[in-house]
């Protein structure tokens, strides 16, 4: 399987008057996300890996417990994560389907609950990671965040919605304020259809 930096689904201005400027796009998906597919693809090439889905890749290759990944686990991940990171965001004003807001309200109080979880998640994780709204393996709702490349892949569970809390994430249109990302994530840019077709 070729690991190929995938298009964005919309432009690299669709995003701008959303809170996440032209810059942002162009360094966060032109420059760090196609490092980590052309690491990936590197680092598989002649690999045992080599002929296997990134999913494949991503669980048979995480160390659960481990104080660091392996490489190939790292670049892999975070190509994974962009791929999804971008199709969970649109240019277009994204109204939240009624399923969407049923299930978030069962499984959290209210949607306003859910969006306060994780925005919580998101600005409480100490460093780089992710903010994720998962379907566990149990069938229920979970907001969780995981640490550099981590992901819902490597727990058996589904993404249904994931932020990027990295720096290079958010630092040209917000600076340090992450929470003010992950409000303006939430509130203006998140995919809600995306999130229903994922349930």
């Amino acid at each position: 399987m070729a690991f190929e930096l995938p298009d964005l689904p919309y432009s690299h201005d669709a995003l701008a008057d959303k809170g996440m400027s032209r810059e942002t796009l162009e360094y966060h998906h032109d420059i760090h996300h196609k490092a980590y597919a052309d690491k990936t693809a590197e680092m598989v090439k002649g690999s045992q890996w080599e002929g296997k889905s990134i999913e494949e890749i991503i669980a048979g290759t995480y160390d659960k417990g481990a104080v660091a990944q392996s490489g190939l686990f790292n670049n892999a991940s975070q190509y994974w994560n962009h791929c999804q990171f971008w199709e969970m965001m649109s240019g277009e004003d994204s109204k939240m389907p009624s399923e969407v807001e049923k299930a978030l309200t069962d499984s959290f109080g209210s949607v306003q609950k859910f969006k306060d979880d994780f925005a919580a998640a998101g600005g409480g994780q100490f460093g780089s990671g992710w903010a994720w709204l998962v379907k566990d393996t149990d069938g229920s709702l979970k907001v969780t965040s995981t640490e550099n490349g981590v992901n819902p892949v490597c727990f058996g569970q589904t993404a249904l919605l994931g932020c990027d809390v990295w720096e290079h994430a958010y630092y040209i249109d917000f600076r340090n304020k992450r929470p003010g990302y992950l409000t303006n994530f939430l509130d203006n840019l998140v995919n809600w259809e995306n999130v229903a077709s994922r349930m």
